[in-house]
């Protein structure tokens, strides 16, 4: 029982929390004079206006900036390479990641590669990676725009090798941010669809980091705590977006949940779902993990009892008597956010693939198939 009390919690990462909270940036120290700000491909961050809130914010406390938007949903190789020539063309000493959490983790990753030479796939120590240790990365700054990687607080990023068909997790400490702002006012715009799938992949951050084998003690807290919200209000902010104090407490349950990552680890059930978007990016994270859920966690249940049951209390307010009541709970969560029907055959996935999809999670992600309970 003692060994279970050993362990060690380091998030060097200023967290400014709450709606509106992106309009301080400029009163801000900030850990450089030009930023390279990182975003998607998509229109969101320039039609929203996200994209002049920030550039004025740095402007006012007199920060040059230049925007890379090329950020795909699953964000690939090339594009971090391409970024992080960029970035040392135009002499950026910062990285911005504002968006989701393909943008930020781009951003992570181009601060490594921006920092140290090379490519990006240098540095990855899984699959078919170069194993090059990460001796330093430029300043990152995280801005959210949705809830549901928690990237902004942990030490971990993604990003697939489109050459290879490998979507890994690529981790040092030197890119945990520096600065994160959430400002969940900027998740607003979010579609239900989306706010849904991100939602989950919050949800299954805490759930699986509270019954592997890495769980701490103090990411217990925070897994409990953001399964309990998420379970509350993912539906409400589904359901109507506009409800700010629903967006406030999702936004809230996946910076939790991304401080889990940092004090536990994800497990199988990422490793199995990043195998499936490597062959078929189009395949939205969350909507992968929703899909494997049941079958997982039901996989589970008779070695992880007490804590799937402890989980369900948290979730439910409601004393549990089986470890399956945290399926049932699952379950109603799913229906209550509109995706307890997913099918993978929408993004052309078929049983065939199934083989391979378990080929690719052994050799990309042994390390979170390992802490499985």
């Amino acid at each position: 029982m003692s060994s279970k009390m050993k362990f060690c919690l380091n998030i060097p990462t200023r967290l400014i929390f709450g709606a509106g909270e992106l309009n301080k940036l400029s009163t801000l120290p900030l850990p450089g004079k030009k930023a390279l700000i990182v975003i998607s491909s998509g229109t969101s961050m320039k039609r929203y206006g996200y994209l002049d809130r920030l550039q004025a914010q740095l402007a006012k406390a007199g920060i040059d900036s230049v925007t890379f938007d090329k950020i795909l949903p699953n964000p690939i190789v090339a594009h971090v390479n391409e970024g992080a020539e960029r970035c040392v063309a135009e002499q950026c000493d910062f990285v911005i990641g504002m968006g989701g959490g393909s943008s930020i983790d781009s951003a992570k990753a181009i601060a490594i590669v921006a920092a140290n030479g090379g490519t990006f796939w240098d540095y990855v120590h899984c699959g078919t990676g170069g194993c090059k240790p990460v001796s330093r990365a430029l300043p990152i700054v995280a801005i959210p725009t949705t809830a549901g990687t928690g990237t902004e607080v942990d030490l971990w990023g993604v990003v697939t090798n489109e050459t290879t068909q490998e979507k890994v997790g690529f981790g040092s400490p030197h890119i945990y941010p520096a600065l994160a702002i959430v400002d969940p006012e900027l998740m607003l715009t979010v579609p239900p669809l989306l706010t849904a799938y991100q939602g989950f992949d919050a949800f299954f951050h805490a759930a699986e980091g509270y019954i592997g084998k890495a769980h701490t003690p103090i990411s217990d807290l925070y897994a409990l705590e953001a399964t309990r919200l998420l379970y509350k209000y993912l539906p409400v902010a589904v359901n109507d977006g506009k409800n700010l104090w629903g967006r406030i407490k999702v936004a809230w349950a996946s910076t939790l949940a991304g401080m889990v990552e940092s004090t536990s680890s994800c497990i199988g059930q990422h490793a199995l779902e990043h195998a499936m978007s490597a062959y078929y990016p189009e395949l939205p994270h969350g909507a992968g993990l929703i899909a494997l859920s049941h079958t997982y966690f039901k996989t589970f249940k008779n070695d992880s009892m007490k804590r799937y049951m402890k989980m369900t209390e948290k979730m439910t307010q409601a004393k549990s008597a089986r470890p399956s009541d945290f399926l049932d709970a699952l379950e109603r969560m799913k229906r209550q956010c509109g995706v307890d029907d997913i099918k993978l055959s929408q993004w052309g996935i078929q049983p065939s693939d199934f083989e391979r999809f378990a080929d690719n999670a052994i050799a990309t992600g042994q390390a979170m198939l390992d802490l499985d309970p």
